[in-house]
């Protein structure tokens, strides 16, 4: 589901526990978990790759070496992006190092995605559980790490163009939205009620907006980037959900 992240915080009444989650159009929503990620290495990124890249390597320009990704498919692509985000906590623990290494993964990722329209897809469809983000205000790490959230949840019914955003104890806030379709694979996103506790509603401002981008989807897999150049990767939990009206 990949909502944008939209901050608050000059419009909502002071509340440190309400979060906007990114709804990365939960387009990508299936049922399927991934039994690899029992078997995933505990290795720091380190070592499962390469040395440490000099400071002065930006992003977008690709420190590894070709014969680490050149020819490799979607399927072993996704087990190497999991494998390096597996000892991170979503993103929570990941150094400048861990965030660009991933992004090299992911971008080598989306060049070989398999749904060029996910809109027009319904595998958007469904639950989703966000297992990375780049998006502090999601991570809580401004938080002791007692009162971040557990796990958080992004739903999206392509249908309806309804998406939802949860997040665990011990807050259990919620977020809902429509979702209007900019491109086959890009939404605009207008937030519209917060559930404080996932119990009592407020609405959400009319500046409560931003956009949502689908660069990779398949059955058990989606990657989103937010207006505010978050990452995204999120796994289906449960493709049957439907967003309450």
């Amino acid at each position: 589901m990949a909502l944008s992240c939209v901050t608050l915080s000059k419009s909502l009444p002071p509340n440190n526990s309400i979060r906007i989650l990114p709804i990365s159009l939960l387009s990508t929503s299936s049922n399927i978990q991934f039994s690899t990620f029992q078997n995933l290495s505990k290795r720091p990124l380190s070592e499962q790759y390469i040395k440490k890249p000099s400071s002065s390597i930006k992003t977008q320009v690709s420190f590894f070496p070709a014969f680490l990704t050149k020819g490799k498919d979607a399927k072993t692509l996704k087990l190497d992006l999991l494998e390096a985000i597996q000892p991170l906590d979503r993103g929570a623990d990941a150094t400048p190092e861990d965030q660009e290494i991933i992004e090299q993964l992911t971008r080598k990722l989306e060049a070989v995605n398999p749904t060029k329209q996910p809109l027009k897809s319904d595998l958007l469809d469904g639950k989703w559980e966000l297992i990375y983000t780049t998006s502090k205000s999601i991570l809580q790490t401004q938080r002791p790490k007692i009162l971040r959230s557990r796990r958080n949840y992004q739903a999206i019914n392509v249908d309806t163009l309804r998406a939802q955003n949860n997040e665990t104890w011990p807050f259990f806030n919620q977020v809902t939205a429509d979702l209007t379709p900019v491109n086959p694979r890009k939404v605009a996103v207008k937030f519209d009620y917060f559930k404080i506790g996932g119990l009592i509603p407020v609405k959400a401002p009319d500046t409560a907006r931003g956009s949502l981008e689908f660069t990779y989807l398949d059955e058990d897999l989606r990657v989103s980037r937010g207006d505010k150049g978050n990452l995204f990767i999120l796994k289906m939990v449960d493709r049957s959900y439907r967003i309450p009206s």
